[in-house]
């Protein structure tokens, strides 16, 4: 495969050659060549950057691709979880059916790893998760689909559920998850026993889903780190959301930085619109892996979501008020090779604001090319004009999947 008239990261005009699905070699070019010949990819000029990887989506929930209805949940987990029980059910596609297109759209438009939940709980039993590995199945050959057992109902509300997380775990879930041990179970002692315990049992890395305010979200992190340390889980732990760890004292949030980069804690982020996250450079500075994920799509919980991690890399940008277009870019790295390293822990993390991996060579061919004068810009104005590649093949073209 040879992919010809691109500007990896924006910069010179190269040419990209792929072997086995990896970046063989990358050669400048003084000038766009005519015609590439048959079997090549001609980039015209676009941007090459890493295909984005999605760290934290539900696959399970999405209504993409449905007519819209109207929101009905109401504020808080707890009610937003019964909202969803009331009403997943009567989607007009059966989850495998919704998890697969959306999962198809995702791909469609840059996507090439990603990291979905999948609801467990007493009233879904493993239906939900058996419609996320089919999704994972149909579209084997072009990304791939790392799925987290999730009690989003919390593990110890209800009877049963450890059990049902279990037999995910054992039927193809790959990830453990947890949810708000103090403020949702309200037994986080029992909590992080049953998580790290599945953890251990299957060998498998954790995934905390972490909506608590403030304090009370830093002893449950605290709780986690003291686990993480004890069972010598480096590197195998992410917080997902945490929006409020930044929000309380500086040496506190000094010292969350600095245990993360430590025992490598990744954080997965949403860009939520308000927040007091831990602050994305100093994450970064500190080597902290960090992703970026779409949450819900259109669904129960939220009208929001298009399964285009283009349009969420904007929104990170926009929500930590970044203009420096170092710092775009910066969120362009998060959302592709920053993502990818939490999915594969031999990946290295990114080691600054400025730094631009993912296009070297030896890395994995999955690719996004994408008209733009520069980085900044494609964030901008996120072209439909988009070539996806995965393990060096074509799989998508303006937005639509190929084969």
């Amino acid at each position: 495969m040879l992919i010809t008239n691109v500007r990896p990261w924006g910069g010179p005009l190269a040419e990209i050659a792929v072997e086995n699905g990896r970046i063989s070699s990358i050669t400048p070019l003084e000038s766009e060549v005519d015609y590439p010949g048959p079997g090549a990819v001609d980039g015209r000029g676009r941007l090459a950057l890493p295909s984005f990887a999605d760290v934290h989506c539900h696959l399970d929930s999405t209504r993409l691709g449905l007519p819209f209805r109207p929101h009905t949940g109401s504020p808080g987990i707890w009610p937003m979880v019964m909202n969803d029980r009331e009403n997943w059910r009567d989607a007009e596609w059966p989850v495998a059916e919704r998890a697969t297109y959306t999962l198809g759209r995702m791909i469609a438009q840059g996507t090439t790893r990603v990291r979905s939940y999948a609801q467990i709980d007493a009233d879904c039993g493993l239906e939900r998760f058996e419609g996320v590995l089919a999704a994972k199945e149909a579209h084997r050959d072009r990304c791939e689909v790392e799925i987290i057992a999730f009690p989003q109902a919390g593990l110890l509300r209800e009877p049963g559920v450890p059990e049902l997380v279990d037999e995910a775990l054992a039927s193809g879930a790959a990830v453990v998850g947890g949810i708000d041990p103090c403020t949702l179970d309200r037994d986080p002692v029992r909590h992080l026993d049953v998580l790290f315990g599945l953890a251990e049992k299957h060998q498998a890395p954790v995934d905390v889903h972490l909506h608590e305010p403030g304090e009370l979200g830093v002893f449950s992190v605290d709780l986690i780190l003291e686990r993480t340390r004890a069972l010598g889980m480096t590197g195998q732990v992410t917080i997902s959301h945490a929006y409020d760890l930044g929000g309380v004292s500086e040496s506190t949030t000094r010292r969350l930085v600095e245990e993360f980069a430590e025992l490598d804690v990744s954080m997965a982020t949403v860009a939520p619109a308000q927040h007091r996250s831990l602050p994305l450079a100093d994450l970064t500075a500190a080597g902290v892996r960090v992703g970026l994920g779409e949450d819900g799509q259109r669904d129960y919980w939220s009208p929001y979501g298009n399964a285009d991690m283009l349009d969420r890399t904007w929104q990170l940008a926009f929500t930590n008020r970044f203009r420096a277009d170092e710092l775009i870019e910066h969120c362009l790295a998060v959302a592709s090779r920053g993502g990818a390293s939490i999915l594969d822990r031999n990946l290295p993390r990114l080691s600054s604001v400025a730094d631009r991996p993912g296009l070297a060579v030896g890395d994995q061919a999955d690719l996004l090319l994408v008209d733009g004068e520069t980085p900044t810009a494609a964030v901008m104005d996120r072209s439909r004009d988009r070539t996806v590649l995965h393990d060096g093949r074509v799989v998508a073209e303006a937005c639509e999947l190929l084969g």
